[in-house]
């Protein structure tokens, strides 16, 4: 139970830091209520990461995202059962963050271009959206695997993982708000309804498909899989 408070704890921190920075301070500078623009969001999210990396990684392994707990489970790194578990805690953790960003701003004011921080895709650019998602989920998920393998440098773990997400989010917020996590999509979306909600189809099925195609080329690649 410890590891899956953990989970639901790390994807809390993560939907309030990361998806809060889209809400409070997500406007590009130069505008009225000038903000830290796409590279700050993309930061919020890679540091949020790093942050519960180097806390709660030892309690659980700070997956703190469905599709990592894919690969993971995939990998033979962990039972059935407790993949489950995790994924149920994370989403449950992100749903939490959800609650309270949708408290600072009903609340208060925001100065974002969002209210919740939801993902969405342009109309007609689905496919674009779907390619993107899996494929950054699909490079997350391996950098993930790899620099938490036998025989890494797993001291450096979290550091590599959060800063491969802020590499991930300067690209991808401008195509879908970047989810490569289906519990960062849920909860916003829960809160934001309409499109959002009708779209968030694509925010669970690219990345868990891109997570499990990184799991079997990891495996594939491995060499620890030879020794």
């Amino acid at each position: 139970m410890k590891k899956y408070v953990a989970e639901m704890i790390g994807t809390m921190v993560l939907v309030l830091m990361g998806c809060g920075s889209a809400v409070f301070a997500g406007n590009v500078a130069g505008t009225v209520g000038a903000g830290v623009g796409t590279l700050g969001v993309a930061l919020a999210f890679g540091l949020a990461v790093v942050a519960m990396a180097y806390t709660i990684g030892k309690i659980s392994g700070c997956h703190i995202n469905p599709a990592i707990t894919l690969g993971v489970w995939l990998s033979n790194r962990m039972p059935s059962k407790e993949a489950g578990m995790y994924m149920l805690f994370q989403v449950i953790g992100a749903i939490i963050g959800s609650v309270i960003l949708y408290g600072l701003v009903a609340t208060g004011s925001h100065n974002g271009p969002t209210a919740t921080g939801s993902n969405s895709f342009q109309d007609g650019h689905m496919l674009q959206a779907f390619i993107a998602e899996m494929v950054f989920t699909f490079i997350f998920v391996l950098v993930v695997l790899g620099t938490t393998s036998k025989g890494a440098d797993n001291k450096f773990a979290g550091l590599a993982i959060g800063l491969s997400l802020v590499l991930i989010h300067i690209v991808c917020i401008p195509i879908t708000g970047t989810s490569v996590n289906p519990a960062r999509s849920i909860g916003p979306a829960l809160f934001e309804g309409g499109a959002a909600l009708s779209q968030l189809w694509l925010f669970i099925v690219a990345p868990l498909l891109g997570a499990a195609c990184s799991a079997f080329v990891w495996k594939a690649i491995d060499t620890a899989q030879d020794a």
